[in-house]
């Protein structure tokens, strides 16, 4: 069995942050996303992987390599343009026949794998497996309809679903997948959608069977579900400090202090990540908060985000809460006459101001 990750997309839902950096790369506890989804393909024992990439391909070929950390082997797979998912399995055809595999979109996040999603597929053999979760807003999803255990209808995003059993990007298919995709043609989108290809695999007599998520699964396209994800995935963490905790400094609960960061004069309450060579002083860092590498937060508060590596953070006024900071981004407080907002901020951003 082989793995098939998607990690071409653009993340427009995260600009301006994804302008400059792959949606996919995104660390969510200090680790890309992308990365989580390697870990899941191998916890189980999928260890031969293709990766469809597309413009940010030499960014993500830098940061995954080729797969031997992992223990597994990537072979890169370029897409010509986002033409839909069933698209990106077609460009993979010969890298994937006649194996069975695993599709994973690498912006997903997954609590508990794909261990037993896997072996179901192993023991019973379907054409298609897919994976499924209970989702109080199934309008926004594509939505499985099931009798009797097996899907008889795919609904994109419907005005009236039949079921809150919505797809979560995970999928498993044996060979059939590619004749399917033969027989759809491009939806208003003008892509190939891989519910069209699983509703003509489900139309023409082939088994297609459902799998409901173990533990919880996030899409982490939006900003809210990025650090909702990231305060999930902290809620595991470990208390581990490998770095200096300096002066008054008071480090509370489930908080990592990565080696060669300092803490000075400042409460970490945990759950949280403090990167390496970071340097937080006199400062509060609250719960849900992942500090990456070499950032510096200096006479500021800091609660439920994330600041990505080599930001400065120095003297704010208030609370920073509910955040994503990008790379090497400065945010300060200063005395600078006239006194005013000064502001360099990308495409699509948000800022709150008190």
């Amino acid at each position: 069995m082989k793995g098939l990750i998607l990690a071409g997309g653009k993340g427009t839902r995260l600009r301006p942050i994804t302008h400059t950096s792959a949606k996919q790369l995104v660390p969510v506890a200090n680790k890309p996303i992308l990365f989580y989804a390697i870990e899941t393909l191998k916890e189980a024992g999928i260890d031969e992987i293709g990766m469809i990439i597309g413009d940010t391909g030499p960014e993500v070929k830098a940061a995954v390599g080729d797969g031997s950390r992992w223990g597994v082997r990537i072979t890169y797979i370029p897409q010509e343009a986002p033409l839909g998912l069933a698209h990106a399995v077609q460009t993979a055809r010969d890298f994937l026949y006649p194996d069975p595999f695993v599709m994973f979109l690498g912006d997903n996040l997954i609590k508990g794998g794909i261990v037993s999603f896997v072996e179901r597929f192993r023991t019973s053999r379907p054409n298609a497996l897919i994976l499924l979760t209970h989702v109080p807003n199934p309008q926004e999803f594509g939505v499985a309809e099931l009798v009797e255990g097996r899907v008889v209808n795919l609904v994109e995003k419907p005005k009236e679903p039949k079921s809150d059993l919505a797809l979560v990007g995970v999928y498993l298919f044996d060979h059939h997948i590619f004749e399917a995709i033969s027989h759809i043609t491009p939806s208003w989108r003008n892509e190939l959608e891989i519910t069209d290809a699983i509703q003509w695999l489900v139309k023409s007599g082939f088994t297609v069977e459902p799998h409901l998520v173990e533990g919880w699964w996030k899409d982490t396209g939006k900003l809210a579900d990025l650090l909702e994800a990231n305060r999930l995935i902290l809620e595991d963490v470990c208390h581990e400090v490998r770095g200096a905790v300096r002066g008054c400094s008071r480090v509370e609960g489930r908080v990592v202090v990565e080696e060669g960061a300092e803490v000075v004069d400042s409460l970490v309450r945990g759950p949280a990540v403090i990167g390496a060579g970071a340097r937080i002083v006199n400062s509060f860092i609250g719960p849900f908060t992942s500090v990456a590498d070499g950032v510096t937060i200096e006479n500021s508060e800091v609660e439920h985000s994330i600041i990505l590596a080599g930001s400065t953070i120095r003297n704010l006024g208030g609370r920073l809460v509910d955040s994503l900071v990008g790379k090497n981004v400065e945010i300060q407080r200063t005395e600078a006459k006239p006194r005013a907002y000064r502001l360099m901020v990308g495409d699509n951003s948000q800022v709150g101001v008190i």
